[in-house]
Formats: structure tokens, sequence, C-alpha cells
């Protein structure tokens, strides 16, 4: 009889301005963000390759919006993931702002070189 696979994890981490899916207590994924005022600027969504297929980006974007939902901040999409989720769930759409050429350079710079929508 095999061991039931433990339910993923959802975590914020502020310290690194991520919020973390882990699976059996390793991390399988993230969403970084860094915080403009009152908005949530999600930049990057990755899962592990190992983790692929099962659905853990979604688990993970819709925790960390609703989160943002709970802490009265507004969702600004930059990660291409992100805002292609936020296509399919309507039911974010009044806290969500639009990427503006203003937002992207401020993201630009806090994160450095980084390219803020990779």
């Amino acid at each position: 009889m095999s061991q039931p696979i433990p339910a993923p994890v959802v975590e914020r981490n502020d310290d690194r301005h991520r919020y973390e899916i882990l699976v059996d207590g390793k991390r399988a994924g993230l969403t970084a963000y860094r915080d403009h005022e009152a908005q949530r600027v999600f930049f990057h969504t990755e899962i592990d390759d190992a983790y692929a297929g099962q659905g853990l980006a979604a688990q993970l974007v819709e925790y960390a919006l609703s989160d943002v939902r709970a802490l009265g901040k507004r969702i600004v999409p930059v990660c291409p993931y992100v805002a292609k989720f936020l296509k399919k769930h309507d039911e974010f759409t009044d806290i969500t702002d639009p990427v503006t050429p203003e937002v992207l350079g401020w993201l630009e710079g806090e994160l450095g070189s980084r390219n803020p929508s990779a």
C-alpha cells in the first residue's frame, strides 16, 4: 500500500519577496513580487521541472492573489503566467491594475539589470 502524497503547501516569504509552494517540505516553485505602494507587482513565476504538469503554478498563484486581496493590496501582473491566470480568473479583476511604463520602470530600478518579465 503506497503512502498518500502530501498536499502542496503555499507560504508567503516576505524576506525574499515571494510565495513558495512546497511539496513534501521541498520547494517546488515560487512566484516573486515587489510591493509598490498599495500594489503587489508580480514579475516571475517558476515551477521546478520535477513538479511540472501537476497544476502547482495555478495553486501557487491563486493562493498568492487571494493573499493580496486579504492584505488589501492590488495586483499588477508583469509576470506572463500571472497575467494568463488572471484572464481565466475574473474574480480578481476588481483588484488588478494594468502594467504601465511607470510600473515597469520602477520595477527595473528595484531589480537592477534583471528582466522584470523573465
